[in-house]
């Protein structure tokens, strides 16, 4: 139980650090968010819970294809907020995009051989 809590804080800690760098400067945060921590911790914790390389290698892979897809939602976002939309339907449609466009990879992801 304990371990579930401190994973939960740790990542809460890391979206808190992402905000407050962000508040003075946002291409800053930009880069602190657009690393692969999030993944890296995951990788770590998912190693303690089960040590096996095919499924640690699996789970990398299509971390990899899985996140293909959303990144047109970062350009996505900014074209809207640009054009004047709101911040909200901007990143409403940008979430949109990008579960449309992890279906489509779950779907055509196998078909085309990847293990996601």
């Amino acid at each position: 139980m304990w371990t579930v809590v401190a994973k939960a804080l740790l990542a809460g800690a890391m979206i808190a650090a992402i905000s407050e760098i962000g508040r003075r400067l946002p291409a800053t945060a930009a880069i602190v968010a657009s690393l692969p921590l999030v993944s890296v911790l995951g990788m770590i914790f998912l190693w303690h819970a089960k040590p096996d390389a095919e499924n640690m290698a699996v789970h990398a892979q299509a971390t990899f294809w899985y996140v293909l897809p959303s990144l047109p939602m970062f350009l996505l976002i900014p074209a809207l907020l640009r054009v004047g939309a709101n911040f909200w339907i901007a990143l409403a449609a940008g979430c949109a995009l990008t579960v449309g466009l992890y279906l489509l990879m779950m779907h055509f992801g196998p078909r085309l051989g990847l293990r996601l």
